[in-house]
């Protein structure tokens, strides 16, 4: 069975009855008042206590009623404090009729003055009336069965009294708790911050039974004329029971947007992921980060920034599938609960609808905005069985789709840096960059005159028990780990030290270095890059900095000023990957770079794609206009050497010149091409062939 087949016919089944229960309340008290009227009536009782202790509790009973009226607040799980505490006084002193009626009169008005919640408050009459029956029947139980002729008169209110006081208490609490849990419960679980809650709650209005009851029946017996006094002690209860409210609400919802907040977040998942096991389904989180939103704040300021944020709020809660509930996790960051998902398909299909709401324009005080999201998807029980697990690997995918600009990716574990698996790797890979067991291979840029016009530094590690680890592994490690600083360190030091020996040598060849977004945008780095050209002896014009425009999307400014500084210094920048970006010829305006490099992916079919031939010779037009020289990576076979070279192109990079080499077989490459550097297999051929036919006959070479 698929995990999902269970959920409807569960679904549905909870549609029919839960809603039935307060229908069910209704009728059932319903019965009850009348058969206890009737009954009331028929032995000749009046149904409410008449004189002064009759008319100070309808006195009292109005001031409650206008209490809770000017309140305007709903009663929740339960009713308030005071009506509970007068409900039960009455039913001590004058039994059940009496109480029942306070009780309706209560539920009635307040209902009255609020229309548009009759149903509620008929569900809150029925259960108040079956608590006070319960409350009737214990006091029966143990011997007390009080009625307006015969009033409940103990000759000493004492603590021989308290049994009964206590079980009328008890049976009314647990009735109506029980009974009002199963009707208002959400339907989708209860969570433990509201749970507790409205325990404390509880046991404050259990408090207030056991001791404002009591006195409520001793002053109307003792000094009726007395009783609308309690109304005070009554209104302070319902007071403290609401802020108690107030506050749990506060622990779980977000100040500024009004969405539940973070805490709400994990305590309702642990409930779907509960509910979703139960019935064989799946549940999902989307984890929804806006793009770029710190220039908003940047730019327009935090007021403005944060009326953007409940606009976007806004635009997320209408946005919404059915069953979906949305929170806000602070700042820019936002979730999406799916208690229920058909699949993986139907969980991204919600998050790609949620980023494109998100992404269409904004008003903000006549100004248009635009601002793209980033969102990561994480299913139970595909990708984590608890809450915290889910949320970190929804995490996981948003920076994933965030770094890649898809818009929305869904988590993989390959790609996960927190992986037990790739924790241990990282660990690894740290301890060969301190032993030095990581190494760099060379690859040489040539130009279509043979000059050889570079080297590139790539590098390459070999684990002692895994074997060659790919570079786009080891590298995404030490990217999403905060290794990356230490490896690019690790690198421009190995790389410096390596043309410093060539320099030695004779051998004077610029190496470039690839560095990442993070090594940019560190504090310092353009001195630090300086300081080791100084150290090494090796002229800033022997080093060439390999970039991507990614660059320039988090902090443009820092990025522009490091930049600038290392071209100050001399050192020189390559724009790598041209091409796979979003905005790359605007960035090329902005990057203070002397080469372009073209991808790999638009060289690889060059040769029978004329769609890439045409992106290339346009690329290749527009640097060149802008005074960049343009270097192709990937350049495999004959043809698309030819090809480039027709374009335009200024150099190439590939195995058809060479793979990438240690630095000893790099050193004797270099020696090998001399003075007439690099040529095809088939040239040299060409070349000898040539040279051998101009030779005089039987001249034989030394």
């Amino acid at each position: 069975m698929k995990p999902t087949d269970s959920a409807a016919p569960a679904s549905r089944l909870r549609r029919l009855v839960v809603p039935a229960l307060p229908a069910a309340f209704v009728v059932v008290a319903g019965i009850a008042l009348v058969t206890g009227v009737i009954r009331t009536l028929s032995r000749g009782e009046a149904l409410f206590p008449a004189g002064t202790a009759g008319w100070s509790l309808a006195v009292l009973t109005g001031i409650i009623v206008g209490h809770l009226v000017a309140l305007g607040r709903d009663r929740w799980w339960g009713g308030t404090g005071s009506g509970a505490a007068l409900a039960l006084a009455v039913v001590l002193l004058y039994g059940l009729m009496p109480a029942v009626l306070v009780s309706l009169a209560v539920v009635v008005l307040v209902g009255a003055a609020r229309r548009h919640r009759w149903r509620q408050a008929m569900v809150h009459g029925a259960v108040d009336l079956l608590g006070i029956g319960a409350a009737a029947l214990c006091l029966a139980a143990l011997g007390t069965v009080p009625t307006v002729r015969h009033p409940w008169h103990p000759e000493i209110w004492d603590l021989t009294v308290l049994p009964e006081v206590l079980a009328a208490a008890a049976g009314y609490l647990l009735v109506t708790r029980a009974l009002l849990w199963c009707s208002v419960l959400p339907r989708n679980g209860g969570l433990p911050t509201i749970t507790r809650t409205a325990m404390t709650r509880q046991v404050l209005v259990g408090v207030a039974l056991v001791g404002i009851a009591p006195l409520i029946a001793v002053t109307a017996v003792h000094a009726p004329l007395l009783l609308p006094m309690f109304a005070v002690p009554l209104i302070a209860l319902d007071s403290t029971l609401w802020i108690a409210r107030a506050r749990a609400e506060e622990q779980l919802r977000d100040p500024l947007t009004g969405l539940p907040n973070r805490q709400w977040l994990l305590e309702r998942t642990w409930s779907a992921l509960d509910e979703a096991e139960r019935i064989g389904a799946r549940s999902a989180l989307v984890l929804i980060d806006l793009d770029r939103f710190r220039s908003v704040n940047d730019t327009l300021g935090h007021l403005a920034g944060d009326r953007l944020l409940l606009q976007i709020a806004d635009r997320l809660r209408h946005a919404l599938p059915r069953g979906a509930e949305a929170a806000r996790l602070g700042g820019d960051e936002f979730a999406v609960l799916l208690p229920t998902a058909d699949s993986l398909t139907s969980a991204q299909r919600v998050a790609r609808n949620l980023v494109a709401a998100l992404g269409s324009p904004l008003d903000l005080d006549g100004l248009t905005l635009v601002l793209e999201a980033s969102a990561g998807v994480a299913v139970f029980p595909d990708h984590a069985l608890d809450a915290e697990g889910l949320l970190r690997r929804a995490d996981v995918a948003m920076y994933q789709a965030k770094r890649d600009r898809s818009g929305v990716e869904v988590y993989e574990a390959k790609r996960d840096g927190n992986t037990p698996d790739r924790l241990g790797l990282l660990g690894d890979l740290r301890r060969a960059l301190d032993a030095g067991d990581v190494e760099l291979h060379y690859q040489p840029k040539v130009g279509f005159d043979g000059h050889v016009a570079g080297l590139e530094a790539l590098v390459r590690w070999v684990h002692p028990d895994r074997g060659r680890v790919p570079p786009d592994e080891f590298i995404a490690i030490a990217e999403s780990s905060g290794l990356m600083p230490r490896l690019t360190e690790y690198v421009l030091e190995t790389a410096l030290a390596q043309v410093a020996r060539w320099r030695a040598m004779g051998l004077e060849v610029p190496v470039a270095v690839n560095v990442s977004p993070r090594d940019v945008h560190s504090p310092g780095f353009a001195g630090a890059v300086a300081a080791r050209l100084a150290r090494h002896r090796v002229p800033p014009g022997s080093l060439q900095l390999e970039i991507t425009e990614h660059v320039l999307l988090e902090d443009p400014q820092r990025a522009a000023d490091t930049l600038a500084g290392l071209t100050g210094h001399g050192v020189k920048m390559s724009l790598d990957d041209f091409g796979t970006g979003y905005s790359s010829l605007v960035h090329l305006r902005r990057l203070p770079v002397s080469e372009l490099k073209i991808d790999r992916s638009f060289v690889a079919r060059l040769a029978v794609d004329n769609e890439d031939a045409e992106i290339v010779r346009c690329t290749i037009d527009l640097a060149h206009s802008l005074g960049l020289l343009v270097v192709a990576e990937g350049v495999e076979d004959d043809e698309t050497w030819e090809r480039l070279r027709d374009l335009g192109c200024d150099a190439v990079q590939g195995w058809l010149v060479a793979a990438a080499m240690p630095p000893d077989e790099t050193t004797a490459w270099l020696r090998a091409r001399g003075e007439h550097g690099w040529h095809r297999e088939s040239e040299t051929a060409a070349l000898a062939a040539e040279k051998a036919a101009e030779r005089p006959s039987g001249q034989v070479l030394n």
